[in-house]
């Protein structure tokens, strides 16, 4: 069940000035955990207000947070926010709650210690927020998997078991890389259009706007988890780009799936936004197709099917070389929306348990491409293009894949009325040319 509590409040106002800025991501109700370092220090855990973040370990040695959650964001230090996101959920909280008041206007127990409490973002490097054991990519979006299979399967471009089981395959964590870290262009193997068997960088080089989900507790192994408690598993959210290779991917898919077409890096935004944070916008599950078949038992609770969803709406926009250079910003080229999927997050962590494989704290879900059903909520490159068609840029440059140079940005927000939007900050990576 949604719980809303004085977090969520509307009203409430923080001594971040900048956190009540309308325009901003990180307002008191939204209240994300970062990694971050300055200077030669490890890094260590904070938390998003406004342009500022809240160093956790100063807070405690103000003795401005409870003595019990001291082992929890001393573990964190140098790691990631892996001892934070094991706690019970009573206990995050009840931590968010504790932290939203030392934020808001009204606290005056912040008043010695605030100039030391607030790191400036912009002085602050952003780390990896989990040690990462993990990453699961699934398949959740109906209409990326139909887009996709228009081309390679006309006559039945969705698979027979999709609208069964929620499909995924393992990546490699490894290769995850924080927003702002550069992108290698791949060197791999595919098979051109005359037929001819080849190695070298990729030319078609593709992004895939994705929503990350954190595990914070683990999972025993062969106990499935069933779908009424997978949320409790669910530490937080992020953006992910799942950048890929699609000459590679093509190649290489038949007949177990891709491999080093998606394994050349995934970015993640840096902040980690809770599950609690996101509770005023949970909506019900997308509807199905008429003629689609229910879920079965295992991936079916009417909690789920009545707030399962997210309306978070996603963007992502690419600035080029030269648009760079002239000082021009990114341009968006899709806009979508996390509430069409067609798999809930619950559905995927109940599935990914079914056969009793385990998860682990860090461990990274992601969603899959999040194309919605109209043209301008096409969430890659390979929809958006086809390969054929070029997208225009304001600048008179085009794009069918991406090229050196190029950016790619990711943004998030939520948003309904009567609620302050709150929002996941940047999902950025720069193409680099591939090694020779």
């Amino acid at each position: 069940m949604i719980q809303l509590d004085a977090t969520h409040d509307p009203a409430r106002r923080s001594w971040v000035g900048s956190a009540n800025d309308p325009a901003t991501d990180f307002p008191i109700q939204n209240l994300p955990y970062c990694m971050f370092s300055s200077g030669a220090e490890p890094a260590r855990a904070g938390v998003a207000i406004g342009d500022g973040i809240l160093d956790l370990e100063g807070a405690l040695e103000a003795g401005l947070l409870a003595p019990s959650y001291a082992s929890a964001i001393a573990g964190c230090r140098g790691t990631g926010l892996n001892a934070l996101a094991r706690l019970d959920r009573g206990a995050l909280r009840a931590l968010r709650l504790r932290l939203s008041e030392l934020l808001r206007v009204e606290d005056d127990a912040t008043g010695p210690h605030r100039d030391r409490l607030i790191v400036s973002a912009r002085q602050a490097v952003l780390q990896l927020p989990m040690k990462i054991g993990g990453f699961t990519d699934f398949f959740a979006s109906l209409h990326h998997t139909e887009r996709g299979g228009r081309r390679t399967r006309p006559d039945n471009p969705v698979p027979a078991n999709y609208r069964y089981v929620p499909i995924a395959y393992n990546s490699r964590a490894s290769s995850v890389r924080v927003s702002g870290a550069a992108i290698r262009r791949p060197n791999g193997q595919w098979r051109r259009a005359t037929g001819d068997v080849h190695f070298g960088p990729t030319e078609a080089l593709d992004f895939e706007l994705e929503l990350g989900a954190f595990v914070g507790h683990s999972s025993v192994l062969g106990d499935p988890v069933p779908i009424d408690r997978a949320p409790d598993h669910i530490f937080g959210y992020c953006l992910l780009n799942d950048w890929s290779a699609r000459d590679i991917q093509r190649w290489e898919s038949v007949p177990l799936g891709p491999f080093l077409a998606k394994t050349l890096s995934t970015t993640v935004s840096p902040f980690v936004v809770t599950a609690d944070a996101l509770a005023p916008y949970r909506i019900a599950a997308a509807a199905r197709p008429a003629g689609d078949p229910a879920p079965l038992p295992y991936l079916h609770a009417e909690a789920d099917q009545r707030d399962g969803g997210l309306d978070l709406l996603l963007k992502a926009s690419i600035q080029t070389e030269a648009m760079r250079t002239a000082g021009a910003p990114p341009h968006c080229v899709t806009t979508t929306n996390f509430k069409h999927m067609y798999w809930t997050v619950a559905q995927m962590i109940a599935h990914h348990t079914s056969n009793g494989c385990n998860i682990e704290t860090g461990d990274l879900i992601g969603s899959g491409t999040t194309s919605g059903p109209t043209d301008e909520s096409r969430a890659c490159l390979a929809e958006i293009t086809d390969g054929e068609r070029p997208i225009a840029l304001p600048n008179g440059e085009s794009r069918t894949w991406l090229v050196d140079g190029d950016s790619v940005l990711f943004t998030g927000r939520a948003e309904r009325p009567g609620f302050v939007p709150i929002g996941f900050g940047r999902c950025e990576g720069r193409i680099l040319p591939a090694h020779a």
